[in-house]
Protein backbone atom coordinates (compact mmCIF):
# COMPACT_ATOMS: atom_id res chain seq x y z
CA UNK A 1 0.00 0.00 0.00
CA UNK A 2 2.83 2.23 0.62
CA UNK A 3 4.49 1.89 -2.13
CA UNK A 4 0.94 2.46 -4.06
CA UNK A 5 0.99 5.59 -2.38
CA UNK A 6 4.27 6.87 -3.00
CA UNK A 7 3.79 6.39 -7.06
CA UNK A 8 0.54 8.22 -6.97
CA UNK A 9 1.97 11.55 -5.15
CA UNK A 10 4.81 11.67 -7.49
CA UNK A 11 3.85 11.26 -10.97
CA UNK A 12 5.60 10.21 -13.92
CA UNK A 13 7.80 13.10 -15.36
CA UNK A 14 7.92 12.73 -19.20
CA UNK A 15 10.61 11.93 -21.02
CA UNK A 16 12.41 14.78 -22.97
CA UNK A 17 11.25 17.63 -20.53
CA UNK A 18 14.65 19.46 -20.15
CA UNK A 19 16.12 21.42 -22.19
CA UNK A 20 16.74 20.34 -25.84
CA UNK A 21 20.26 20.20 -27.15
CA UNK A 22 20.99 21.89 -30.10
CA UNK A 23 23.90 20.66 -32.54
CA UNK A 24 26.41 23.46 -32.68
CA UNK A 25 26.24 25.60 -35.84
CA UNK A 26 29.09 24.90 -38.78
CA UNK A 27 31.55 27.73 -39.07
CA UNK A 28 30.19 28.78 -42.14
CA UNK A 29 26.85 28.68 -41.11
CA UNK A 30 27.60 31.30 -38.07
CA UNK A 31 28.62 33.76 -40.68
CA UNK A 32 25.75 33.87 -42.88
CA UNK A 33 22.55 36.23 -41.33
CA UNK A 34 18.61 36.17 -42.60
CA UNK A 35 16.76 39.53 -43.68
CA UNK A 36 13.91 40.27 -43.51
CA UNK A 37 12.98 38.51 -46.44
CA UNK A 38 14.45 35.57 -45.23
CA UNK A 39 17.47 35.77 -47.89
CA UNK A 40 20.49 34.58 -46.52
CA UNK A 41 23.36 37.04 -46.79
CA UNK A 42 26.96 36.05 -46.28
CA UNK A 43 30.18 38.89 -45.42
CA UNK A 44 32.74 38.36 -47.79
CA UNK A 45 35.63 36.56 -46.50
CA UNK A 46 38.13 39.50 -45.86
CA UNK A 47 36.07 41.47 -43.50
CA UNK A 48 36.06 44.79 -45.01
CA UNK A 49 32.72 47.13 -45.29
CA UNK A 50 31.28 48.05 -49.18
CA UNK A 51 33.17 51.46 -48.51
CA UNK A 52 36.30 50.30 -48.39
CA UNK A 53 35.85 47.73 -51.21
CA UNK A 54 34.27 50.42 -53.09
CA UNK A 55 37.86 52.50 -52.75
CA UNK A 56 39.97 52.49 -55.54
CA UNK A 57 43.16 49.67 -55.53
CA UNK A 58 45.38 52.86 -55.73
CA UNK A 59 44.53 55.28 -52.48
CA UNK A 60 46.94 54.81 -50.01
CA UNK A 61 45.15 53.67 -46.51
CA UNK A 62 47.43 56.90 -45.12
CA UNK A 63 46.27 59.54 -47.12
CA UNK A 64 43.92 61.36 -44.74
CA UNK A 65 41.99 64.78 -44.81
CA UNK A 66 45.42 66.46 -44.36
CA UNK A 67 46.93 65.46 -47.70
CA UNK A 68 43.54 66.28 -49.31
CA UNK A 69 43.52 69.78 -47.55
CA UNK A 70 46.89 70.33 -48.86
CA UNK A 71 46.68 69.16 -52.18
CA UNK A 72 43.47 71.81 -52.45
CA UNK A 73 45.46 74.92 -51.18
CA UNK A 74 48.32 73.92 -53.97
CA UNK A 75 45.68 74.02 -56.36
CA UNK A 76 44.09 77.13 -55.07
CA UNK A 77 47.04 78.69 -55.14
CA UNK A 78 47.97 78.43 -58.99
CA UNK A 79 51.08 77.84 -60.32
CA UNK A 80 54.35 78.73 -59.40
CA UNK A 81 55.26 82.27 -61.02
CA UNK A 82 59.20 81.14 -61.64
CA UNK A 83 58.90 82.34 -65.29
CA UNK A 84 57.20 86.03 -64.79
CA UNK A 85 60.16 86.34 -62.51
CA UNK A 86 62.86 85.29 -64.71
CA UNK A 87 61.60 86.86 -67.51
CA UNK A 88 61.21 90.22 -65.79
CA UNK A 89 64.66 89.74 -64.30
CA UNK A 90 66.69 89.03 -67.69
CA UNK A 91 64.50 92.04 -69.50
CA UNK A 92 65.78 94.64 -66.92
CA UNK A 93 69.34 93.35 -66.82
CA UNK A 94 69.65 93.00 -70.77
CA UNK A 95 68.02 96.66 -71.09
CA UNK A 96 71.01 97.77 -68.40
CA UNK A 97 73.76 95.99 -69.78
CA UNK A 98 72.81 97.52 -73.30
CA UNK A 99 72.57 101.32 -72.13
CA UNK A 100 75.92 100.60 -69.73
CA UNK A 101 77.56 99.56 -73.41
CA UNK A 102 76.19 102.08 -75.20
CA UNK A 103 77.12 104.98 -72.23
CA UNK A 104 81.10 103.25 -72.42
CA UNK A 105 81.21 103.83 -76.11
CA UNK A 106 78.96 107.22 -77.03
CA UNK A 107 79.29 109.43 -73.82
CA UNK A 108 82.17 108.26 -71.90
CA UNK A 109 84.54 111.01 -72.19
CA UNK A 110 82.53 113.64 -74.43
CA UNK A 111 79.56 116.48 -73.49
CA UNK A 112 76.57 115.58 -72.05
CA UNK A 113 73.97 115.09 -74.68
CA UNK A 114 70.14 117.10 -73.56
CA UNK A 115 67.67 115.01 -73.61
CA UNK A 116 64.90 117.97 -71.51
CA UNK A 117 66.89 121.12 -71.88
CA UNK A 118 69.10 121.26 -68.67
CA UNK A 119 66.40 119.18 -66.48
CA UNK A 120 67.25 115.80 -68.25
CA UNK A 121 71.05 114.89 -69.54
CA UNK A 122 73.07 111.74 -70.15
CA UNK A 123 76.53 111.82 -69.16
CA UNK A 124 78.72 108.91 -68.09
CA UNK A 125 79.31 108.77 -64.56
CA UNK A 126 81.54 106.57 -62.92
CA UNK A 127 80.25 105.31 -59.36
CA UNK A 128 82.13 103.20 -56.94
CA UNK A 129 78.83 103.52 -53.94
CA UNK A 130 75.36 102.49 -54.27
CA UNK A 131 72.48 103.56 -55.59
CA UNK A 132 72.50 107.25 -56.46
CA UNK A 133 76.11 107.79 -55.78
CA UNK A 134 75.66 106.92 -51.86
CA UNK A 135 78.60 105.41 -50.33
CA UNK A 136 81.62 106.22 -52.43
CA UNK A 137 84.00 103.84 -50.23
CA UNK A 138 81.71 101.19 -48.90
CA UNK A 139 82.39 99.07 -52.60
CA UNK A 140 83.06 95.61 -51.27
CA UNK A 141 80.03 96.07 -48.57
CA UNK A 142 77.83 96.93 -51.04
CA UNK A 143 78.95 93.97 -53.59
CA UNK A 144 77.99 91.98 -50.89
CA UNK A 145 74.83 93.12 -49.82
CA UNK A 146 73.86 92.32 -53.60
CA UNK A 147 74.92 89.04 -53.65
CA UNK A 148 73.16 88.35 -50.47
CA UNK A 149 69.75 90.06 -52.01
CA UNK A 150 69.97 87.52 -55.25
CA UNK A 151 70.65 84.77 -53.22
CA UNK A 152 67.51 85.15 -50.71
CA UNK A 153 65.28 86.30 -54.33
CA UNK A 154 66.13 82.42 -55.88
CA UNK A 155 65.67 80.62 -52.37
CA UNK A 156 62.03 82.79 -52.14
CA UNK A 157 61.35 82.02 -55.66
CA UNK A 158 60.31 78.18 -54.70
CA UNK A 159 57.30 79.55 -52.86
CA UNK A 160 56.31 82.27 -55.06
CA UNK A 161 52.77 82.09 -56.55
CA UNK A 162 51.54 85.20 -57.19
CA UNK A 163 52.45 87.57 -60.02
CA UNK A 164 52.61 90.75 -58.92
CA UNK A 165 55.40 89.40 -56.06
CA UNK A 166 56.97 87.84 -59.37
CA UNK A 167 57.32 91.43 -60.94
CA UNK A 168 58.07 93.11 -58.16
CA UNK A 169 61.31 90.60 -57.11
CA UNK A 170 62.19 90.05 -61.13
CA UNK A 171 63.06 94.24 -61.20
CA UNK A 172 65.06 93.72 -57.77
CA UNK A 173 66.82 90.43 -59.04
CA UNK A 174 67.68 92.53 -62.51
CA UNK A 175 68.69 95.55 -61.30
CA UNK A 176 70.77 93.97 -58.47
CA UNK A 177 72.72 91.32 -61.22
CA UNK A 178 72.83 94.70 -63.08
CA UNK A 179 75.08 96.57 -60.79
CA UNK A 180 77.05 93.76 -59.77
CA UNK A 181 78.19 92.45 -62.94
CA UNK A 182 79.96 96.48 -62.91
CA UNK A 183 81.28 95.35 -60.09
CA UNK A 184 83.03 92.11 -60.67
CA UNK A 185 83.91 92.72 -64.18
CA UNK A 186 84.21 96.27 -64.46
CA UNK A 187 88.01 98.24 -63.32
CA UNK A 188 89.43 98.79 -61.03
CA UNK A 189 89.17 94.68 -59.94
CA UNK A 190 87.17 91.88 -58.79
CA UNK A 191 84.53 93.04 -56.41
CA UNK A 192 85.70 96.70 -56.65
CA UNK A 193 84.49 97.53 -59.88
CA UNK A 194 82.50 101.15 -60.32
CA UNK A 195 78.85 100.98 -61.78
CA UNK A 196 78.09 102.91 -65.32
CA UNK A 197 75.52 105.41 -64.50
CA UNK A 198 74.39 107.75 -67.26
CA UNK A 199 70.73 109.38 -66.29
CA UNK A 200 71.28 112.28 -64.80
CA UNK A 201 68.33 114.73 -63.89
CA UNK A 202 68.66 118.51 -62.73
CA UNK A 203 69.57 118.90 -59.48
CA UNK A 204 69.47 114.73 -58.61
CA UNK A 205 71.95 112.18 -58.75
CA UNK A 206 73.14 110.78 -61.37
CA UNK A 207 71.80 107.20 -61.65
CA UNK A 208 71.14 104.06 -64.35
CA UNK A 209 68.25 101.73 -65.30
CA UNK A 210 69.36 99.09 -62.46
CA UNK A 211 69.10 101.73 -60.11
CA UNK A 212 65.66 102.25 -60.96
CA UNK A 213 64.41 98.86 -61.09
CA UNK A 214 65.53 98.26 -57.98
CA UNK A 215 63.76 101.49 -56.25
CA UNK A 216 60.72 100.39 -58.71
CA UNK A 217 60.78 96.87 -57.36
CA UNK A 218 61.38 98.40 -53.39
CA UNK A 219 58.26 100.16 -53.83
CA UNK A 220 55.71 97.62 -55.43
CA UNK A 221 56.95 95.25 -52.72
CA UNK A 222 55.66 97.97 -50.15
CA UNK A 223 52.57 98.26 -51.70
CA UNK A 224 52.12 94.45 -51.99
CA UNK A 225 53.03 93.93 -48.49
CA UNK A 226 50.42 96.89 -46.82
CA UNK A 227 47.59 95.27 -49.51
CA UNK A 228 48.61 92.18 -47.32
CA UNK A 229 49.48 90.24 -50.37
CA UNK A 230 51.93 87.33 -49.37
CA UNK A 231 54.66 85.86 -52.02
CA UNK A 232 52.69 82.86 -51.99
CA UNK A 233 49.58 84.18 -53.30
CA UNK A 234 47.52 83.99 -50.30
CA UNK A 235 45.92 87.70 -48.80
CA UNK A 236 45.76 87.74 -45.42
CA UNK A 237 44.33 91.00 -42.81
CA UNK A 238 45.34 92.61 -39.33
CA UNK A 239 44.17 91.39 -36.50
CA UNK A 240 42.23 94.51 -35.30
CA UNK A 241 40.33 94.26 -38.71
CA UNK A 242 39.28 90.79 -38.20
CA UNK A 243 37.91 91.79 -34.73
CA UNK A 244 35.76 94.60 -35.59
CA UNK A 245 34.07 92.90 -38.15
CA UNK A 246 33.66 90.18 -35.28
CA UNK A 247 32.00 92.91 -33.30
CA UNK A 248 29.55 93.87 -36.38
CA UNK A 249 28.43 90.37 -36.65
CA UNK A 250 27.79 89.95 -33.03
CA UNK A 251 25.92 93.39 -33.10
CA UNK A 252 23.57 92.24 -35.73
CA UNK A 253 22.65 89.17 -34.60
CA UNK A 254 19.25 89.31 -33.05
CA UNK A 255 19.33 87.70 -29.33
CA UNK A 256 16.82 84.85 -29.23
CA UNK A 257 14.50 84.62 -25.90
CA UNK A 258 14.53 81.46 -24.59
CA UNK A 259 11.21 79.96 -23.21
CA UNK A 260 12.43 79.23 -20.03
CA UNK A 261 13.04 82.59 -19.46
CA UNK A 262 9.50 83.84 -19.94
CA UNK A 263 7.58 84.85 -16.24
CA UNK A 264 5.62 82.33 -14.95
CA UNK A 265 2.36 84.73 -15.21
CA UNK A 266 3.21 84.92 -19.09
CA UNK A 267 0.84 81.74 -19.64
CA UNK A 268 -2.13 83.92 -17.32
CA UNK A 269 -1.71 87.01 -19.19
CA UNK A 270 -2.64 85.98 -22.18
CA UNK A 271 -5.65 84.16 -21.50
CA UNK A 272 -4.08 80.72 -20.73
CA UNK A 273 -4.05 78.59 -17.90
CA UNK A 274 -0.65 78.55 -15.43
CA UNK A 275 1.44 76.05 -15.75
CA UNK A 276 0.74 73.20 -13.06
CA UNK A 277 3.75 72.71 -10.55
CA UNK A 278 4.98 69.47 -9.69
CA UNK A 279 3.42 67.69 -6.97
CA UNK A 280 5.70 67.48 -3.73
CA UNK A 281 5.49 64.07 -1.84
CA UNK A 282 3.32 65.62 1.08
CA UNK A 283 0.78 66.62 -2.26
CA UNK A 284 0.80 63.34 -3.82
CA UNK A 285 -2.36 60.89 -3.47
CA UNK A 286 -3.09 57.69 -1.10
CA UNK A 287 -0.55 55.28 -2.86
CA UNK A 288 -1.90 51.78 -4.00
CA UNK A 289 -0.67 48.89 -2.10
Amino acid sequence: MKEAERTIDTPDEPRGSGPEERPAPAPGDAERAEDADGAVTTPPADGRGDAERSAPAGADATDGPGAASEGTATAGRGRRRIGVLAAVAVTAFVLDLITKIWTVEWLEGREPVQIVGEWLQFEAVRNSGAAFGMGQALTVVFTCIATVVVIVILRLARKLYSAPWAVALGLLLGGALGNLADRIFRAPGVFQGAVVDFISPKHFAVFNLADSAIVCGGILIVLLSFRGLDPDGTVHRDDDEKGDEGDDEKKEQPVAESPATEAPGAATAQGGEPPAEDAGPDDAGPRKR
